[in-house]
């Protein structure tokens, strides 16, 4: 991540060489200054936000919380531990108050206790589902874009409310929809691979009276006969 934002830095100066060379420094400088003033602007709302999160984790509010959504939760995310359901509630939860940093540990932790599939290598359709939902960020209390127009000199912070309910509320269900098709998509394409594979993998039957180490019947012999009588006769 840090090599690209150096490539798009050092594309940004050429850019800035070429069509205003004297404007270069003064511009790093006005984005830095900017940078640090925002930052110090979020950090402020994130020490509020992330200090209740650590009340209502202490306080067992965090728990009720996640049983609120745990039915949505258990069957978005079928077959998964209550931990990972706990971490996924908590993940939703956050970006519902708009902070996307504070969702992001949440997530980390939900995808690390999620259950793997054959191919450990192939993330399974929950993870892909806790992504999508993640990315869509259905959002009621939009905090930290408030605080970022609040910053910024804007007269009416939230006056964007209703429209950003609606989007995120309609991305979320349409990329739910999304992952759900396709899940199911994926796994009946992946239940017929199987299904042929075990067709064309021919079954190795032995005789129960079969030679060993040859796979052969040995017939009985005439003689064997005549000589078990004989034995039983004696």
């Amino acid at each position: 991540m840090a090599f690209i934002w150096i490539i798009i830095m050092l594309i940004s100066i050429a850019a800035l060489i070429f069509a205003d060379p004297s404007a270069v420094l003064s511009s790093m400088i006005t984005g830095a200054n900017g940078a640090v003033s925002l930052a110090l602007t979020l950090v402020a709302l994130y020490g509020i936000w992330l200090g209740l999160f650590e009340v209502l984790e202490g306080t067992g509010i965090a728990d009720k919380l996640a049983g609120l959504l745990r039915p949505i939760v258990r069957r978005l995310f079928k077959g998964e531990s209550e931990g990972t359901e706990k971490f996924v509630s908590m993940n939703i939860s956050a970006n519902l108050l708009g902070l996307g940093n504070a969702a992001t540990p949440m997530g980390i932790g939900a995808v690390g206790s999620m259950k793997r599939g054959k191919n450990r290598a192939v993330a399974t359709t929950n993870m892909i589902m806790l992504v999508v939902i993640s990315a869509t960020s259905l959002q009621i209390f939009p905090s930290t874009v408030i605080s970022m127009r609040a910053a910024a000199g804007s007269a009416n912070p939230a006056d964007f409310l209703l429209p950003c309910i609606a989007a995120t509320v309609t991305s979320t269900i349409v990329g739910i929809i999304g992952v759900k098709l396709l899940g199911r998509f994926f796994e009946k394409r992946e239940a017929k691979k199987e299904r042929r594979r075990n067709a064309e993998t021919p079954e190795i039957t032995e005789h129960p009276i079969a030679e060993k180490n040859t796979g052969t019947i040995k017939p009985p012999r005439k003689n064997d006969f005549i000589i078990s009588a004989g034995r039983h006769g004696e």
